[in-house]
């Protein structure tokens, strides 16, 4: 693959939680694609970002945000109002993806094994608990295990939960229960119509919370994961389905817990994250270098989607 010299706005930084990762993608991002000859113009976003896009005029913009607003549909909308082309998934794809109740509603029927739970209001966790300990308390639309509990029957938070204990729900009025999935933390990306590999994620202390996903030397990864190959095809079969179903582009990540003591039956997958970190501690970059795919061809080919995707809706949009 052999991309023209382009001009690049590399869209980056933001003011959700995820901001600090979102600079380290978006930095990297830029200097990959500086490697390869493109021009590139870093925007670390802030509430001018529509006119500093304007007057930047960029070929495409790749967006290296994470959170709200840049990964729930609010830039998505705002760049196709411009007319820009821009890389990862589209409006519609990005407000049900981020919105974990919504993606269950988008995947389930469709076969794809999920957690069960509900979403609760705050106020509720005071009085008592909403799911049988042990459960999983998280945002309804937050990444990178941003605010993720785990109640246990013998926790730190109280019980019930008290209001003082440290936790999502002194930040979210509403929040998603599920059940606690004993096991495995595995995790396939997916390129264009293509799921790489599966990385099982050790971390050294608790669980895969954002501390340990940004933290090196906290978390060991196992690229390829050492799992029977029934596994590993089933989670690369489901992130596919996924990434097909909502309609993703560019790239996704789906992150599953494996119950390594019911077979295939013990596979769900969490969530499916359409704009996935490009960090040197990220996932996609470690999965696609592990294919062969080095980080700077990788950005490319990301560009390249969506540029093709851009040709291709104005054929149609002609056509019609």
């Amino acid at each position: 693959m052999s991309l023209p010299k382009l001009h690049v706005a590399v869209l980056m930084g933001g003011w959700s939680n995820e901001r600090p990762v979102s600079l380290m993608s978006g930095e990297g991002v830029a200097k990959a694609l500086e490697s390869k000859g493109h021009r590139v113009t870093r925007i670390d976003m802030d509430r001018e970002v529509a006119q500093r896009l304007a007057e930047a005029k960029p070929d495409v913009v790749f967006n290296a945000l994470h959170g709200a607003p840049g990964e729930d549909g609010t830039v998505q909308g705002m760049m196709d109002l411009m007319g820009l082309t821009y890389t990862h998934s589209g409006l519609a794809t990005s407000v049900i993806a981020i919105d974990k109740e919504l993606t269950k509603q988008a995947l389930v029927p469709h076969g794809v094994p999920m957690p069960g739970g509900r979403v609760v209001e705050t106020e509720s966790l005071f009085a008592g608990d909403p799911l049988p300990r042990p459960y999983v308390l998280k945002p309804v639309n937050e990444g990178s295990s941003v605010g993720v509990a785990i109640v246990r029957e013998e926790g730190n938070y109280g019980n019930p939960i008290s209001r003082d204990a440290k936790g999502p729900w002194q930040e979210f009025e509403q929040l998603l229960a599920e059940p606690y999935i004993r096991g495995r933390e595995l995790t396939t990306a997916v390129i264009g119509e293509r799921a790489l590999l599966v990385t099982e994620l050790k971390p050294k202390s608790g669980f895969y919370d954002f501390d340990s996903k940004y933290t090196d030397g906290m978390t060991e990864h196992v690229c390829p994961a050492e799992i029977p190959d029934e596994i590993t095809e089933a989670c690369k079969a489901l992130a596919l389905r996924a990434h097909q179903l909502l309609g993703c582009k560019g790239t996704s990540r789906s992150d599953f817990r494996w119950d390594d003591t019911q077979g295939v039956e013990g596979l769900f997958l969490l969530e499916t994250n359409t704009q996935p970190g490009m960090t040197p501690l990220s996932l996609v970059p470690e999965q696609a270098r592990a294919c062969g795919v080095e980080y700077p061809d990788l950005v490319e080919m990301i560009i390249a989607e969506a540029l093709a995707d851009a040709e291709n809706a104005k054929a149609e949009a002609k056509a019609k």
